[in-house]
Formats: C-alpha cells, structure tokens, sequence
C-alpha cells in the first residue's frame, strides 16, 4: 500500500472516530501516524528526481511566493509588479515553469516568483504540485490569490499549504523537549493546558519512539502543534492573501472579505501599490545606513536588514570575515540613547541606523 493510500485510510479513521476522553489517546496516535507518513511526502528517501524541478536561484534582499489556483492573474500581477515577461493568456494553465522577476520599492530588491497553478491534491503529488509549493516552503513570504469570483479557493489553497508542511502568520509553538537516558516522561507547563491532555501527550510521543524525556509547554499547545515541534520540518512563513479581478464582481459582494485581504485588479493596476507596500511589511524589513572612515553614511543604498536583526548579522551582510575582525561599532540612531553610541554584537539594529564598524 503507497503512501498515500495510508494517509487516506488514516484520515477516513479520523474522520470516523468521535473525539472524547475514551478516544483521546487513539486519536493523537492516528495524528502522529498521518504527521509521519506526510513527512516521507514532503521529504522522500530512496527516490530519484525526475528531473522536472523548479530549481529557482534566490536572488535580492527577499523573496516572495505567488500561489494560486489555475488562471487568477499570477503571470499579471508578476508583470505589474516587476519587469519580468511572463506568458499571460486566459486559459488554464498558461505557467508551466517558475518565472522570478525583480521589484524594486524603498531601496529593497524583492524577489517575486510566478509558480504555476496548484491543485486541490497537490500536497499529494497531483500536477506539479509538490514542486510548486517546495518553492514556497523556501520563500520568505508567500502570497495567496484568489478570484474574486470564487473566494472558496483560500480552503483549498490553505489546505494544501498546510499538507506540506507550510504554517502561515504563526511561529514555532514553544515547546521544548530535552530527550534524557532514562527517568521516562515528564510533563512541565508553564500555562494553563486546555488544547491537549497528557494522555494524548503520552500517545503522540510513544508514537515518535521517545520515552525518556522532559517536555515543557510555554503556550496552551494543541496536539498538531506538539507534532509540528515533534517533526522539526515546518515552515512558519507570513502570508498575505491577494483577491483579484475585484473590478468584476458587484460591490455589495466586495464586503464579504476579511480586511486583511488585499482587493486588486492586476489588469487594470488597481491595487498594486498597495500589495508593494503589504510586501514590504510583511518581510519586515528595515534600512540599515553604513559609514566609513572619515566619510559620510551612504544614504543612497541602504543595507536592507530585517526587523530583529543584530550587529552581527549585519557583519555578516557586509562581509564573511568581518565578524571574526570585529572590535565594537559605533551607531547613530533609533536603536541606540545618544548618537555613535558604542555597541558590541548581540545589539539589535532599528530602521534608519547609521553603524560604523570598528575593526581589531
């Protein structure tokens, strides 16, 4: 029996059983199970490749996923938002290939992928499926678009992200499991438990062969984010969720739509800046302004960082060697109390920063 005919029977089983306390523990087991069985999907041994890949080099400071079903405007909007040429026709199907273009907004390089459309089925292998959203697993922010005439398209397309191991706007659940010699489980939370019970706890565990080892719940975890942490192989990727062809839909039907999504007419232009600067929020990136000696900060071209980032990581933007050689930094800006403030690695940069960097 292939792998897919087991997922198959799993979630038939699934869908079959009643959850309740005498079930609980069979249920996180048949959960486990369908997790373990996915991940030979998403990352198979023993198989060679057949050579149809979207080998796809990353280039600029980000990149970002378009995905959709068949004929929504990807190739359109790829257009719109870049100077790439990709083939645009109203018919399915028209992208056989990934096509990558460049956009340019607030001094970042962003790299946008035009991958062809996805089918209901698709983390299972229907299509080109799997190789179209690989892609996405390794994109910095994926972008979702529908038809404004079919809005029921995000439950396939979420579905099918989420098979293959793809969370979107969420992060990594904090759990944290230290595997010991012997002593068995124990079971640590630090909030209040409601999602998950250790029975279930027990279960999924046993079932990815760990019995010796300390668990700890810093969130109110369910059980498919206990097998999340349990796998390691999840992608947590922001993403927006673009709505297209809005101009031919009536406007009493344009409420229906949560505010978070973004209503557009890749044809006519509509909309378009506002994804470019959704875009760049969501990568969360920020301007990062280098000095040298003697000199003025170069305010034309600005090292493109990402919220968070530290000075170290910022010597490792700038050159391999340059962390290793580092002595201190001086910086001027929203980051620091007064300006060429001394800082050492671990300090966390903000947009708009000055740093000159100090050398041994």
């Amino acid at each position: 029996m292939g792998i897919q005919e087991k997922i198959r029977e799993i979630d038939e089983e699934m869908h079959r059983t009643q959850k309740n306390k005498a079930t609980e523990f069979h249920l996180g087991v048949l959960k486990a199970k369908m997790a373990k069985l996915r991940h030979e999907l998403i990352t198979p041994s023993g198989t060679k490749s057949s050579g149809q890949t979207f080998d796809v080099k990353k280039s600029g400071d980000a990149t970002v996923a378009i995905i959709g079903l068949p004929s929504v405007g990807k190739s359109t909007l790829l257009v719109r938002l870049t100077n790439a040429k990709s083939e645009v026709a109203a018919y399915d199907f028209t992208t056989l290939k990934c096509i990558p273009g460049m956009m340019e907004y607030k001094n970042a390089r962003i790299q946008i992928l035009d991958l062809p459309g996805i089918i209901e089925g698709a983390k299972d292998g229907k299509g080109r499926g799997r190789e179209v959203i690989a892609v996405a697993r390794g994109a910095d922010l994926i972008l979702i678009m529908l038809d404004a005439a079919a809005p029921k398209q995000i439950g396939v397309i979420e579905r099918e992200l989420y098979g293959f191991g793809i969370r979107m706007n969420t992060s990594r659940p904090d759990i944290v499991i230290k595997k010991k010699e012997y002593g068995g489980i124990t079971i640590n939370s630090t909030v209040k438990r409601t999602n998950i019970s250790d029975r279930e706890i027990m279960a999924i565990l046993n079932e990815y062969k760990i019995h010796n080892a300390d668990i700890i719940f810093r969130t109110n975890a369910t059980v498919d984010e206990l097998i999340d942490v349990l796998e390691g192989n999840r992608n947590y990727v922001p993403t927006l969720v673009v709505v297209n062809k809005i101009d031919t839909i009536p406007s009493s039907m344009k409420s229906r739509f949560p505010p978070a999504y973004i209503l557009i007419s890749a044809e006519s232009g509509l909309g378009i800046e506002q994804i470019r600067e959704a875009i760049y929020r969501g990568l969360r990136l920020i301007r990062i302004y280098t000095r040298r000696r003697g000199e003025k900060a170069d305010l034309e071209e600005p090292l493109m960082m990402r919220i968070g980032s530290t000075v170290a990581e910022v010597c490792g933007h700038l050159h391999r060697d340059l962390k290793k050689n580092f002595r201190y930094a001086l910086i001027t800006g929203k980051s620091v109390k007064h300006a060429k403030q001394r800082v050492g690695l671990s300090h966390i940069v903000c947009e708009g920063d000055i740093i000159y960097i100090v050398k041994k």
